[in-house]
């Protein structure tokens, strides 16, 4: 009998060992994940974008594949980052791409759908006011401007927040209508 008490005690140390390589690494990931979650949050409050950015990153490096959603909710908050730093035409191109995996993926919530077109949105609006105040042609700005037009208005019809999206489409046709002239002066708008 005290050798089967003596070969299960020395068994403890293998299964921990099992444990900690085994499914403990995935949930060693998971902590390390929410923990640079946690810090990216904790930059976005501080407005330190940049740093926020690379929590960010960090903590979508730390997600398992099969976490699909929390993933994509990342990269839209990598991208609305992106925007604050300075970084707003790869948050565009991201975005652009983000929403086109969305609207063939079925599974994916609406709200997330909607919260990448509406971010979308709000890049291709910036991209535009900026575009009008370095002078470039209406050719190059339209089709961008336009882009968020249609984008607004159909998060005004199916979107949770319609009065919201109700002002952003109204500030997208004001922007459309601006001369450059108008806009020089102004403070440029914060996302």
């Amino acid at each position: 009998m005290r050798i089967l008490y003596i070969t299960l005690w020395l068994l403890i140390p293998l299964v921990l060992a099992a444990y900690h390589f085994g499914p403990g690494q995935q949930l060693r990931k998971m902590d390390l994940a929410q923990s640079a979650l946690k810090t990216a949050r904790q930059a976005v409050s501080e407005q330190e974008w940049s740093q926020a950015v690379v929590a960010y990153q960090e903590a979508l490096s730390k997600l398992s594949k099969d976490e699909v959603e929390t993933a994509t909710r990342i990269r839209i908050e990598i991208a609305k980052a992106q925007m604050q730093s300075a970084g707003l035409p790869e948050a565009r191109e991201d975005l652009i791409e983000l929403v086109g995996e969305l609207r063939e993926d079925k599974n994916m919530p609406a709200d997330v759908l909607e919260e990448a077109l509406s971010s979308l949105a709000n890049a291709r609006y910036y991209m535009t006011y900026l575009m009008k105040l370095e002078g470039q042609a209406p050719s190059v700005w339209e089709p961008e401007i336009e882009a968020a037009r249609q984008e607004y208005k159909l998060l005004a019809q199916v979107g949770n927040d319609r009065d919201r999206h109700l002002n952003d489409l109204e500030a997208a046709i004001r922007l459309a209508r601006a001369e450059p002239k108008e806009l020089y002066g102004l403070p440029i708008p914060k996302p």
